[in-house]
């Protein structure tokens, strides 16, 4: 089994970074999803994929996936790069366009 190791990214609901520290485990699908004849949902027959784990480092994640005998793949955090802002550089006549 292939599973994906991987800090998630805040929604877009979010204004801070909970949440967004954690290592995540998901496994990745075995089967293809396809339309149920009955109702039209999407489905897959590897439940699997709806299992999510959280783990407080990338070596705890590692650890967990070796014992267990799956394959992994690890995505590194993105680099988060904060550009300081003032209020009144709004108001200046001289500001950059972007």
């Amino acid at each position: 089994m292939n599973v994906r190791i991987y800090q998630p990214a805040k929604t877009a609901m979010q204004s801070g970074r909970a949440k967004t520290h954690r290592w995540q485990l998901d496994c990745e699908l075995e089967t293809p999803r396809r339309p149920e004849p009955l109702m039209g949902w999407i489905s897959s027959g590897d439940t699997l994929n709806q299992v999510r784990l959280s783990f407080e480092t990338k070596e705890e994640a590692i650890a967990f996936a070796e014992r267990k005998g799956w394959s992994y793949s690890v995505a590194d955090a993105p680099i988060r790069r904060v550009r300081p802002r003032n209020y009144a550089d709004n108001f200046r006549m001289d500001r950059p366009r972007f």
